[in-house]
């Protein structure tokens, strides 16, 4: 159970922990190199907070399937963990493209696609997303937004005018461990953003972006870190 046991990390646990290990029981299995990159990461990696894990990562792949996008578009690879949920709901011929800065992790990620069997229909960028992903001449069914967060706004400004019309944006950390809920003076915690440092304010810029953008019906899901759902009229 991925968060039964995850650390507390900003002082605020969002999710019942036993909400969430119900959850999990009762949803489908991952598979077994998932369950590997999950249990790779924990012990190995110190961010490991940041993996989907797999009550979220069932839900990116359900998305995908219902879609079947031919083009997916993720920023912030990390371990390929997202990228083969995502992967799974692809049409045929479709492409997902992954953009990942830190080498060692794009390493480890790209060992993983090429065992899952989907190495062909996943490319994996790297490098910094603002510079890759103007040179991707696509248009985008899905795009999932993971990466950096003081970086959300330039990313969604640059994705939208590629997002085709129905198509469907993901952001994920919309609560950024809880910081940006006391943004507006809500939940006891006056000008609380504030407080969260760079990557709190970042992501609470993106919130209130989305918000006041008419071009989009959008709703936030209290999943996890949070995800917000973002569908292009």
């Amino acid at each position: 159970m991925w968060n039964v046991h995850r650390p507390n990390i900003c002082g605020m646990e969002l999710i019942n922990p036993l909400a969430q290990a119900y959850a999990e029981r009762y949803s489908s299995r991952t598979d077994a190199l998932l369950e590997e990159i999950a249990a790779y990461t924990a012990a190995h990696h110190p961010e490991a907070h940041m993996l989907s894990g797999p009550l979220q990562g069932k839900l990116l792949e359900l998305v995908s399937r219902l879609m079947t996008p031919r083009r997916v578009l993720e920023i912030g690879t990390f371990m390929g963990y997202s990228a083969l949920c995502l992967a799974a709901g692809l049409a045929e011929g479709g492409r997902l493209h992954t953009i990942e800065l830190r080498e060692e992790d794009a390493d480890r990620a790209g060992g993983y696609f090429r065992r899952s069997g989907l190495q062909d229909r996943i490319i994996l960028h790297r490098g910094n997303a603002l510079a890759v992903i103007p040179a991707l001449d696509e248009v985008w069914d899905l795009v999932f937004i993971d990466a950096d967060k003081v970086g959300y706004v330039d990313y969604y400004r640059l994705v939208m005018p590629r997002v085709r019309s129905g198509g469907l944006v993901i952001a994920d950390n919309v609560f950024f461990h809880g910081q940006v809920l006391g943004a507006d003076g809500a939940a006891g915690h006056p000008g609380g953003v504030m407080a969260g440092g760079k990557n709190a304010r970042g992501v609470q810029a993106f919130n209130e972006l989305v918000a006041a953008d008419e071009a989009v019906d959008k709703v936030m899901l209290t999943i996890r870190d949070g995800l917000f759902f973002i569908r292009k009229r």
